[in-house]
């Protein structure tokens, strides 16, 4: 039985729809772009393309990265979690909607604790082979400066700075 909470949520989610990206800068402080595109399965916590969410805290599905690039293994293994990432899923159309047929998932939006987690496990930043900044939102860095004096999420932290070629100390932003 669905409340009124989770009724109103998603009224408002088709209310909003893709737009709901625009409100979100990536860590360059421009507009937040697309995770997924053509030819891979929409990614997204609320499946639009982009690394957004309704309600932005620390475990949110930030950050943007390939992962059929990874050297250090598997994703999904390497943190712990079913295999979802050697799946497919619903094309995205290029346009923040959902295609007929399935796609490889590909570039995902994985959540900030899995990221930091994966780092950790595989081997350090150069584990990911490749990282979307365009699309990690800004957020993310939020979040991972609030814990930053934990190893790990200092070390993610760190990690985009160095793939992404930003400062992202609180005084630069």
């Amino acid at each position: 039985m669905w409340n009124t909470f989770q009724i109103l949520s998603v009224c408002i989610f088709f209310a909003v729809g893709s737009d709901l990206a625009a409100a979100y800068s990536n860590v360059y402080g421009e507009d937040l772009q697309p995770c997924s595109q053509q030819g891979m399965s929409l990614t997204g916590f609320t499946r639009n393309g982009h690394c957004v969410d309704q309600q932005d805290d620390i475990g949110s599905h930030h950050i943007c990265i390939d992962l059929g690039s990874a050297s250090g293994g598997n994703f999904c293994q390497v943190t712990g979690q079913p295999n979802w990432c050697a799946g497919d899923g619903p094309c995205d159309g290029g346009d923040g909607s959902a295609v007929a047929g399935t796609c490889p998932i590909r570039n995902w939006c994985v959540c900030q604790w899995a990221f930091a987690s994966y780092l950790e496990r595989a081997g350090g930043c150069d584990a990911v082979q490749e990282i979307v900044c365009e699309a990690i939102n800004k957020e993310a860095v939020t979040a991972y400066r609030k814990i930053s004096g934990e190893r790990k999420y200092g070390d993610a932290l760190r990690c985009i700075e160095k793939r992404c070629g930003v400062s992202l100390q609180e005084s630069a932003m």
